[in-house]
């Protein structure tokens, strides 16, 4: 009879606990739902750096354009996501410091726009890249013409520590980094190739992977846009014009907020 009333008392208790903790007790439907607050948009090259030279343009001109096109549409669309620019003007950060800014600023989301170049003039399309070493050595010319950009910057031996871009055996480092974020960093990239190709009629290469520095060192999902060629006559002549750069811009924002959408219903 007395072990009986104890259990009774236990059994009490058991259901008692829920009504007494249940604020305290965790449990999926109590964790905060991730939101993306905010995304650092890189306009790549600028100032002293030109980036790839087209016939008519520069890269850094180019990328400067889409990319504040890309912010004016997120904070009109997006109220809710803060942007973040690592330059909304003719300067130089380095190629250290972008990173930088989206890892101090606790961004959930880099994403940095470029434009292509190659020797051969009919090389034509967009690619969208994410940190990686897959087929390295078929890419190493394009990785190391993007990482070269820190042989303009002052010191660059002491702040990169000896890594030099034209040096296979330098990028052995990079294979430790960005694993977590490597899921959805494709995830963006495809979205965005998607839409380059679906909705705006580009020639899509695909989404590629690369050690690119700069997708190197931040601490969230990171792309590297290329938005096409400006060695080839017909994409300059398109990236130059303003309807050509709000089509680029449009498609990288809509990729951007379906992503969004999509991270923050899982």
């Amino acid at each position: 009879m007395e072990r009986f009333k104890n259990k009774k008392i236990l059994l009490s208790f058991v259901i008692a606990i829920p009504f007494l903790f249940g604020g305290f007790i965790p449990n999926e439907t109590m964790m905060p739902a991730f939101r993306m607050k905010k995304i650092v948009l890189d306009a790549g090259h600028g100032g002293k750096d030109p980036g790839n030279i087209g016939a008519r343009s520069k890269e850094k001109d180019i990328n400067l354009a889409v990319t504040l096109l890309v912010g004016k549409y997120i904070k009109e669309n997006l109220p809710d996501v803060e942007v973040i620019y690592t330059r909304d003007d003719d300067s130089f950060p380095t190629v250290h410091e972008r990173p930088k800014i989206a890892n101090i600023n606790k961004a959930d989301l880099f994403v940095s726009i470029h434009s292509n170049s190659a020797s051969s003039k009919s090389a034509a399309g967009t690619e969208t890249w994410v940190m990686g070493t897959k087929h390295f050595e078929a890419n190493f010319d394009i990785i190391k013409k993007e990482n070269s950009v820190i042989f303009l910057e002052d010191n660059y031996e002491e702040q990169y520590e000896g890594f030099d871009p034209t040096s296979p055996e330098s990028y052995m480092i990079f294979n430790l980094t960005q694993k977590a974020y490597i899921g959805n960093s494709i995830s963006l990239a495809d979205h965005i190739e998607t839409q380059f190709r679906d909705k705006v009629g580009r020639k899509s290469r695909g989404v590629k992977q690369g050690p690119f520095y700069v997708l190197w060192t931040p601490s969230m999902p990171s792309v590297l846009v290329e938005l096409g060629f400006l060695s080839n006559y017909e994409e300059e002549k398109f990236l130059m014009t303003k309807e050509g750069q709000e089509y680029m811009a449009s498609a990288i924002f809509r990729s951007i907020r379906d992503y969004k959408n999509e991270i923050e219903m899982n």
